[in-house]
């Protein structure tokens, strides 16, 4: 058959060899590896490389107070933490993300409360958050969905009508920018997470940062069994938390890497900027951004819109077939749905506990909870260099040459599937 038809049908591929991964870590790293074993101290406290990665990442962000956590989710923990919600208290959260942003939640006897998204930036949507509060609310967990800005003057607005304290969660959104200002310095507190796949990493690890001095302070406490050292003598513990403390060997690597950030994500954006620029089409398109707002591309990603001649499934099989692997849907359902305890209400023992308590509101999640964040797992395209091991497009490994590969791809499918 001719080249241009579709590989799937016969076709000669677009291409023939994977789309490279890459390594991000390298000499930078053993230098600073080396010193801790020079050392011989691995614990942050004696040690530097963790106080130095804190101080460094805060400063990048203007923030007074940076907290080093031994992965993302502990880095969301130490925020609700800081506010020390009471059972019941509830916290307005996105659909469209890891667990790891609703555990801090219920870790601390608050309540998840799962807001709808925009469908075309995957984001929270400002209208239903405010739709969503309630007497029981505490504060808005404003999740910028696969490195794409939320909305941040309109959350920012309802939570100064209504009192609220804003954590942004960054865990894959590192130096995005919302209208001239990094995420993670608009609202109250922000977090990152420094898991294998994000732009920077130390393996696993995360960081809280604010300029809230009360927070700040107890989140120092918080990440560290709520042990105050500035008391001498025996050990005095102020208030209860767990023990979050990145260790000096993940320090080293997080500080290597905070110092090639601005580099790394640079990178991802000027790709993933292309790609979007090239991939036009009026059947698949790209995660829309908000105008003044810069993506950073921890996942691309595209949406396979309502008129489509064809199905997610059908586009994903078509484009593994050009030799570009991506997958439909992601995680396929929202994460209240796809976490089988949160969506039952059984998270300690036989109890429904914080559901139950007594100063709590009744709460369901179900297939009505969020029917827009549905719609875009229904529709969704993530691309994956190594789809067996969940590796996105690391977009800074790739060459301009291999994101107009994929475009070619995209334009390639999405023709000859129109007409079929």
């Amino acid at each position: 058959m001719p080249e241009e038809n579709l590989a799937i049908d016969g076709g000669k591929p677009i291409r023939n060899k994977p789309l490279p991964d890459g390594n991000k870590f390298g000499r930078e790293e053993l230098r600073e590896l080396t010193d801790v074993i020079d050392s011989g101290v691995m614990s942050r406290f004696g040690g530097t490389k963790v106080e130095q990665f804190e101080n460094e990442f805060a400063g990048i962000h203007g923030a007074k107070y940076g907290i080093a956590s031994s992965s993302g989710t502990a880095s969301l923990h130490i925020a609700v933490g800081m506010l020390n919600p009471s059972p019941g208290d509830e916290i307005i959260v996105g659909p469209i993300t890891d667990v790891g942003s609703v555990i801090p939640i219920l870790a601390q006897t608050a309540i998840p409360i799962f807001c709808d998204v925009q469908r075309d930036t995957f984001n929270m949507h400002p209208e239903d958050i405010e739709r969503k509060i309630r007497k029981k609310t505490k504060a808005i967990m404003a999740v910028h969905v696969f490195g794409n800005p939320c909305d941040m003057d309109a959350i920012m607005s309802i939570a100064k009508r209504h009192n609220l304290t804003v954590i942004e969660d960054c865990s894959q959104a590192h130096l995005s920018e919302y209208k001239g200002r990094l995420v993670g310095t608009i609202g109250d507190i922000a977090c990152f997470s420094l898991q294998q796949s994000k732009h920077i990493s130390c393996g696993d690890g995360g960081i809280t940062i604010t300029n809230n001095d009360d927070y700040g302070t107890r989140g120092k406490l918080f990440m560290d069994k709520g042990w105050d050292r500035s008391r001498e003598g025996q050990p005095t513990y102020v208030i209860f938390a767990p023990n979050y403390r990145m260790n000096e060997l993940s320090g080293a690597v997080a500080l290597a890497q905070v110092r090639k950030m601005r580099n790394t994500v640079a990178q991802r954006r000027a790709r993933g900027d292309l790609l979007s620029e090239l991939c036009k089409n009026p059947y698949v398109v790209p995660q829309r951004v908000l105008d003044g707002c810069k993506h950073t591309y921890w996942l691309y990603a595209m949406q396979v819109k309502d008129d489509a001649p064809f199905t997610p499934e059908d586009f994903a099989a078509a484009m593994r077939a050009e030799g570009i692997s991506c997958t439909p849907h992601f995680f396929g359902r929202p994460v209240f749905l796809s976490h089988e305890a949160v969506r039952d209400q059984r998270l300690f023992g036989n109890s429904r506990f914080p559901f139950d308590h007594p100063d709590a509101n009744p709460v369901s999640y179900d297939e009505n909870t969020a029917p827009n964040a549905q719609k875009v797992y229904d529709q969704m395209i993530v691309g994956y260099a190594r789809p067996r091991v969940n590796q996105q497009w690391a977009t800074q490994f790739l060459s301009e040459e291999d994101i107009h590969d994929i475009a070619r791809a995209i334009k390639k499918v999405s023709r000859h599937l129109r007409t079929r």
